[in-house]
């Protein structure tokens, strides 16, 4: 055999179809396309249309709900917390969000960690989180620590005491307005 000789094995080679290239290609004019309609033409979206059939993704029952408005929190169990106490990954008494995330212990969590009170807790520490069980707090207490849970003032009733005090100043002013046309 010599260099001359290497060739590529029968169709590891193969040219890429050019349709509409004309009647002699074989895949002229319509271009395998067949006629008319929206198939023939690019862009089509009738995916999952079954000619009028009811389509499988509505005949399958529906089963669930997905809540948009539940909180995200990252759950902690008061066990995982002793270990990463005695292992060294915390440190101090002040444990809160943050201090969890960084021992590896909360993940995700965008509205912050529930305490949760499985294991035993024999550390004194002070949580700042966003929720805790019951037993949770229970043992914290029992341990000599605290549980704070930060009460957070929704969007809306923010806007509502704002609205108030604008409208309780209004008043007033209105008030004292009238109070000295009356003078």
């Amino acid at each position: 055999m010599k260099l001359n000789d290497l060739k590529d094995n029968q169709g590891a080679r193969q040219d890429r179809v050019r349709v509409g290239r004309g009647i002699g290609s074989g895949l002229g004019k319509t271009a395998g396309r067949g006629q008319k309609g929206q198939k023939s033409r690019e862009g089509v979206s009738i995916k999952g249309f079954e000619g009028g059939q009811m389509p499988l993704h509505m005949r399958l029952p529906k089963r669930g709900f997905n809540n948009i408005f539940a909180k995200d929190y990252a759950e902690v169990n008061l066990g995982a917390v002793q270990k990463a106490v005695d292992a060294g990954k915390l440190s101090g008494t002040e444990i809160d969000h943050a201090a969890l995330k960084a021992a590896g212990l909360a993940r995700g969590g965008k509205d912050g960690v529930r305490l949760l009170g499985k294991g035993e807790l024999s550390a004194k520490l002070n949580f700042t989180v966003a929720g805790a069980s019951k037993g949770a707090i229970e043992a914290v207490e029992k341990a000599g620590g605290t549980v704070t849970i930060p009460e957070i003032v929704a969007a809306a009733d923010k806007h509502k005491a704002k609205h108030r005090t604008v409208q309780t100043a209004k008043k007033a002013e209105k008030a004292e307005k009238v109070a000295k046309a009356k003078a």
